[in-house]
C-alpha cells in the first residue's frame, strides 16, 4: 500500500508550463506530483513527463493524469484515472509491475467500488466548490468525506477547493492526503507556497 505524503500536488497546465510548475513544486518540497495536461498531444505529453522525471529529486513520485500508456512508456510512478478513463483492471495490464493507480470518485458508491478495484489510492471529491473543473461533480462536504473515509480500506486523497485554511479539517475526516491545485498555483511563487503548505500540514 502506498504511503502518501500529506500534500498531493497537481501540476495543472492551465496554470503554466507543466514542466516548470512541477519543477517549482519539487523545489518547494513536494514529494508527489501529478501532471495534468489534458490538451497535450501524445508526443508532447510524453516529452513533458520525461522532462519532469529527469528533474525530479530522488525519492519523489510523478503520476500521469488519465494516460496509462504514457505512464508505462515513461516509467512514471503511476497513473491517475478518472471515471471515464480506462478501467483499473485494464490499466493494470498496460502498466509495468510496481506502477501505481489512483482512481477518482465522487460518491460513496463510487468510492466503495474503487475500494474493490486494483487501485492503490482513492481520490474523493470535490470536497468543496472548485474552480479548476467546469464539469465538476456535486460538492460532497466534510461529513460525506468523513463517511467515505470510514468505509473504505485504501488511502483517500481528498480533492476539490481545498485551501490552506480548510486542509487540516479535511485531514481530520480521515483523508491520508489533500490534492491541491489552485491554492498552490495561483499565488505567484509556487515554490514558496509549496513550502508554506508542507509546513502547515506537518504542524
Amino acid at each position: 500500500m502506498i504511503q502518501l505524503p500529506r500534500l498531493y500536488a497537481v501540476a495543472d497546465a492551465t496554470f503554466g508550463h507543466p514542466v516548470e510548475v512541477a519543477k517549482a513544486l519539487f523545489a518547494g518540497g513536494a514529494r508527489l506530483v501529478q501532471l495534468r495536461h489534458k490538451s497535450a498531444s501524445d508526443r508532447a505529453l510524453l516529452e513533458e513527463v520525461e522532462s519532469i522525471l529527469q528533474l525530479a529529486p530522488v525519492g519523489t513520485h510523478l503520476f500521469v493524469n488519465d494516460r496509462s500508456d504514457i505512464a508505462r512508456m515513461s516509467v512514471a510512478a503511476g497513473v491517475h484515472l478518472g471515471q471515464t478513463d480506462l478501467p483499473p483492471a485494464l490499466a493494470r495490464r498496460v502498466l509495468a509491475p510496481g506502477q501505481l493507480i489512483g482512481r477518482s470518485t465522487h460518491s460513496l458508491t463510487e468510492a466503495l467500488e474503487a475500494d474493490g478495484e486494483p487501485v492503490d489510492y482513492i481520490a474523493v471529491g470535490p470536497v468543496f466548490a472548485t474552480s479548476t473543473k467546469t464539469d465538476a461533480a456535486p460538492v460532497l462536504g466534510l461529513e460525506r468525506l468523513r463517511e467515505i473515509c470510514s468505509r473504505v480500506r485504501k488511502p483517500v486523497v481528498a480533492i476539490g477547493g481545498i485551501t490552506l485554511e480548510s486542509a487540516l479539517d479535511v485531514l481530520r475526516c480521515g483523508a491520508a492526503s489533500v490534492a491541491v491545485i489552485a491554492d498552490l498555483l495561483r499565488k505567484g511563487d509556487i515554490e514558496n507556497r509549496t513550502r508554506v503548505w508542507i509546513r502547515h500540514l506537518e504542524s
